[in-house]
């Protein structure tokens, strides 16, 4: 099976299964994992995804080099979930936490920065390697990479193609933190299960607000916070929000 779903209290643990090939995205790879983001989407067990690759040489190479030999590099222009996997994640609602258990190049890179949080193993690096094999991106790395770690690093990374590991891309800002290999799944689906114990819909509402607003102007951004959250903000009761509180003061205790 190119892909695997596992579903374990509310979390989804989805693995890109073709490590002999380094988890390279054909055709119908990108194809299944449309599939999937779609299908968990609209799965009210499942509250949160995790995403990663089988062994640990890479979480994914990219796209499949064999196939755009065949077939030309039209994929990675493309804007069909079914064929651009970073869509097939964007259209997800849920948040999704990228496992990086080895090696992101390329379209695996840009992969990555669409999910919402990043762990990875020690032996996780980094590369975007398009300037050397003379491909420009189209999923987003030239514009997203910047914004999240800055423009001279990012300018480091791409116009170099030189890889970056695991703990550089702590230091740098890029993943939310580093474990051992074999901490990494549960760590990943740890966090996804914190994730899952907020009620689906405010998950849902809370990181779509993020994430308009990131693509806005920071004055735009702030606009789009008070108009969203005044509307929100009526219906909700006093009574509730003391309950809640209540709540997240006693979990606090046992953190």
């Amino acid at each position: 099976m190119l892909l695997l779903i596992e579903k374990t209290d509310g979390v989804a643990t989805v693995t890109m299964n073709r490590p002999d090939a380094m988890n390279a995205m054909s055709k119908a790879l990108r194809a299944e994992l449309d599939k999937a983001f779609t299908a968990l989407d609209t799965d009210d067990e499942v509250r949160a995804v995790v995403l990663t690759g089988a062994g640990e040489r890479a979480f994914t190479a990219g796209l499949d080099l064999k196939e755009l030999g065949r077939e030309g590099v039209g994929a990675a222009n493309s804007t069909e979930p079914a064929a651009n996997p970073v869509r097939a994640i964007q259209q997800c609602g849920k948040p999704v936490i990228g496992a990086i258990n080895g090696v992101a190049i390329t379209g695996g890179f840009e992969l990555a920065l669409a999910c919402d949080v990043l762990i990875a193993s020690t032996n996780a690096r980094f590369a975007d390697t398009h300037a050397r094999v003379g491909i420009v991106p189209g999923w987003g790395l030239s514009q997203k990479l910047s914004r999240l770690i800055g423009i001279y690093k990012a300018k480091e990374l791409s116009l170099t193609g030189n890889f970056l590991n695991a703990q550089t891309a702590e230091a740098w800002g890029l993943v939310n933190r580093v474990v051992a290999p074999e901490e990494l799944l549960p760590v990943a689906r740890k966090l996804a299960s914190d994730m899952a114990t907020i009620p689906p819909e405010m998950l849902r509402f809370y990181k779509k607000l993020i994430d308009d607003g990131f693509d806005l102007a920071f004055g735009e951004s702030m606009a789009l916070e008070h108009s969203r959250s005044s509307a929100r903000n009526t219906g909700v009761s006093a009574d509730q929000v003391e309950k809640n509180r209540l709540e997240v003061l006693a979990r606090g205790r046992k953190q």
